[in-house]
């Protein structure tokens, strides 16, 4: 391990030491679109000879090719998909700009012809086979344009932003948005667990490893785009099953010095929102940051809260190849959580609260150095270094939510993060057998840290998060480091202008460790304490594996491309499955990894920005899955949630996409106008199979609904946007048992609800006005059952809400 360290470090001092390179001369830079349309298009390499001059397009089509000597060039624009163009160009006393229009066409590359993909115009699109220092080819993959979405942004309205992904189960039970809670596939939802989440491409869960759950989700108002990748995101992206999210955020406008851009919103039940940004290029530095205020009193009573979220990027270009980026993010907010009701109490009033002295607080730091080397237009290397220091604090009453609040102390669980990592990917273009071929090796280095303590808050109402005893916690203390050493590579080989076949491998080895102790009590009927003891405890777990996959495209026509992917798959035991206190939870101590793998075969495509659409089955087999079952205590005979490995289980179903511009195929032409709809149905099976027992033996997985719909139409008339939704989501038992109802409301079913949601946005010069509302029918309904917090119990998603914005571009 000593040696790797070293040899990270000399990487980025190697990096480093090319920032005292050549001194800037001038600037050839512009725009580059798709002729006819004006959209922007990025990842164009545009390059200068003679000589070594090269830039690249970003997500605005702009690009900058810097410290070019006096001279005259041949500028060419040779990109896949486009026609060339070459252009002379003469450099002489000033920067020089020359804006672009590609024509979409027919392009020779080294003896392989490449149709081109349209430039996707829906707000959803798909990630290309390379895309930076990734491979994509053969995967399932989505992008969300953020800019392309009309939704309330303030409250990150997960409903609406993620309306065109199939089969996302979406959890509802934080109406601020500060906590992002989705699940693909028939995996879990809980605060985004099951994918490897993502911001700029470096982690920002609580531990990647052994607690991946993320409780802070950056700003929708900050966001670029969303990139969604799947089941074979395992071989580059780690031990999961989900996949990997990745939020991309803004940058500095790089035609401008400077930008400001403020954005106020009101709404229902007291909210307010500021968002403000600033941004701009100067000489070799591109800087973008912002910062987001937001509070609200909540839809139920003793739910407010207060959000603050900071964050900056600095990037230096010290010579045309190399960049070096700084980055920095603090999050800190405070809720007050209402906790769970009953299944009477919901059907009663879901906007009631039982518990007012509960409360959950974050404080969230993280940074991120990434340096990115580009060889020549073939190869590039990236390295970036991450860490993490956080704290959450949960404090409150966790009892079971059919008994009242006994006003003693509270009950406080105390998490604090140390994280860092290195993750260097190397990428090289190059040719075979008079064929194109890419090649991907990386490597990652991760080393997690988390402190944990349970034990007595004081009596009071308000937010105290200390101790009553800090040096000698009532309940429970562990420390649980953790050590992840991972080696990865993908290949994409043509073998043919059409097709392509990308294997790749991942190689892991994972330790995790447990130490420290809880404190074991024993009551009578009464409630009363006959016995306790602290037990000391200890746990170790190395293991070493290969992950292994391999993923085929094939572009039948320029507009319809099959695509399918096999990869394993690989979870690791986390720290609640290691040690947890709760009443209403207990855990297996013999608990194992999971693994198994996940496959897709699929169609897409996107016809004349009339017709876009993607339609795919996936399976997804699953060894010793983890999951709960109902149990019974001997004692007090309460119902509880038992998390063991059940048995294997299957998910498999249907995903599709469907949108149409239903305008453009009356007009028959181009026009300004846009009235598209679209459909997004998915259709799942999930059940435990090979069981030893016969209670679960081909049982429904919990929270997986048998079918997902997800419809709307979208408007689009210069400065104009307006979108209707409409949701729809299948009943989903919460335990293995599929249990119906139970006492407490831990467990039970969740039934089948439906949601609408409308917005509108107009915009004139800098100015841009919104407005919406949410739940427009005022549906009363949830999404989730909770064994801890913010329950337990019930969860009650928000009823109707309305919201104004007005933004500003300076």
């Amino acid at each position: 391990m000593k040696f790797l360290v070293k040899f990270f470090l000399l990487i980025n001092l190697a990096l480093m030491s090319s920032v005292f390179a050549n001194a800037q001369k001038y600037s050839v830079y512009g725009k580059v679109v798709v002729s006819g349309r004006n959209l922007p298009i990025e990842g164009i390499y545009i390059r200068l000879t003679p000589g070594k001059y090269e830039g690249i397009t970003n997500t605005n089509g702009l690009y900058q090719i810097k410290n070019v000597n006096k001279g005259e060039y041949l500028l060419i624009i040779s990109s896949i998909g486009y026609k060339t163009i070459s252009q002379k160009v003469k450099v002489d006393s000033s920067d020089v700009q020359l804006d672009f229009s590609l024509v979409i066409g027919v392009t020779e590359l080294n003896g392989v012809t490449v149709i081109a993909d349209d430039v996707n115009s829906f707000g959803i699109s798909r990630l290309n086979a390379v895309e930076g220092t990734s491979i994509y080819a053969g995967k399932k993959t989505e992008v969300i344009r953020m800019e392309d979405v009309s939704a309330n942004l303030a409250t990150n309205s997960a409903r609406q932003i993620y309306s065109k992904i199939p089969g996302l189960n979406i959890w509802e039970s934080d109406g601020a948005g500060i906590q992002l809670g989705i699940g693909g596939r028939g995996l879990s939802p809980n605060r985004t667990s099951n994918f490897n989440t993502r911001q700029n491409g470096y982690d920002i869960s609580a531990d990647a490893l052994g607690y991946p759950e993320s409780y802070y989700t950056p700003p929708a108002e900050a966001i670029e785009r969303i990139e969604i990748v799947r089941g074979a995101a395992s071989l580059q992206y780690g031990t999961q099953f989900g996949g990997m999210i990745n939020f991309k955020l803004k940058r500095g406008i790089e035609t401008k010095k400077f930008q400001l851009v403020s954005r106020q919103t009101l709404g229902s039940f007291g909210f307010y929102n500021v968002f403000n940004s600033v941004g701009g290029t100067h000489k070799k530095f591109n800087y973008y940051a912002f910062h987001q205020f937001k509070r609200g009193d909540g839809w139920r009573t003793n739910s407010k809260f207060n959000a603050h979220t900071t964050h900056g990027v600095v990037t230096y270009h010290p010579t045309k190849r190399l960049s070096i980026s700084a980055e920095y993010t603090f999050m800190h907010y405070l809720a007050q959580q209402p906790g769970g009701l009953t299944d009477k109490l919901f059907e009663k009033d879901p906007r009631q609260s039982i518990r007012n002295r509960n409360w959950f607080q974050v404080n969230w730091n993280l940074a991120a150095l990434v340096f990115n080397y580009k060889f020549n237009e073939r190869t590039t290397l990236d390295v970036r270094n991450f860490g993490l220091l956080a704290q959450r604090d949960a404090l409150g009453f966790l009892g079971s939510i059919n008994r009242s609040d006994p006003m003693q102390e509270r009950d406080l669980l105390r998490d604090k993060f140390r994280n860092f990592g290195n993750e260097t990917r190397f990428i090289h273009r190059y040719t075979i057998l008079r064929k194109n071929a890419v090649f991907l090796v990386g490597e990652r280095y991760y080393r997690g840290f988390t402190q944990r303590w349970q034990g007595d808050g004081y009596k009071s109402d308000g937010p105290d998060f200390d101790y009553i005893h800090p040096t000698d916690v009532e309940d429970s203390y562990f420390d649980f480091p953790s050590q992840n050493l991972s080696l990865f590579c993908e290949n994409i080989f043509y073998l043919s202008p059409k097709i392509s076949i990308t294997p790749g491998i991942r190689y892991e080895h994972i330790n995790t460790k447990a130490k420290g102790f809880y404190k074991e009590s024993f009551t009578d009927l009464a409630g009363n304490i006959i016995f306790s003891q602290k037990v000391e405890e200890y746990k170790s777990n190395t293991r070493s594996f290969a992950l292994m996959g391999i993923g085929v495209s094939n572009k039948l026509t320029k507009n319809i491309e099959l695509y399918g992917n096999i990869s394993q798959n690989y979870r690791a035991i986390n720290f609640n499955d290691m040690r947890i206190a709760n009443l209403n939870l207990q855990v297996n101590p013999n608990l194992k990894d999971e693994s198994g793998f996940s496959t897709d075969i699929g169609v897409r495509g996107n016809l004349k920005q009339i017709f876009n659409y993607d339609v795919s089955l996936f399976l997804i087999n699953y060894n010793d899955r983890i999951g709960s079952v109902l149990r019974v205590d001997s004692t007090l005979y309460n119902i509880y949630r038992y998390r063991t490995n059940i048995s294997d289980s299957r998910n498999y179903g249907l995903e599709s996409f469907l949108e149409l511009d239903v305008w453009r195929v009356l007009a028959g032409k181009e026009t300004k106008n846009s009235l598209s709809v679209f459909a997004n149905i998915a259709l799942l099976d999930a059940r435990y199979i090979n069981s030893d027992e016969a209670a679960y033996e081909n049982k429904k997985v919990e929270l997986v609904p048998d079918i997902f719909v997800r419809t709307g139409v979208t408007y689009k008339r210069k400065n104009i946007k307006a979108n209707f939704q409409y949701a729809y989501t299948g009943e989903q038992f919460t335990d293995a048992t599929n249990a119906r109802l139970t006492s407490n409301a831990v467990n039970g079913i969740i039934p089948a609800y439906h949601v609408m949601d409308l917005s509108f946005d107009y915009t004139h010069n800098r100015c841009t006005l919104g407005a919406g509302i949410n739940n427009l029918s005022n549906n009363l309904y949830f999404t989730r059952r909770a064994d801890g917090y913010p329950g337990p119990g019930i969860i009650p998603s928000d009823g109707r809400s309305l919201y104004i914005n007005f933004q500003i571009r300076i």
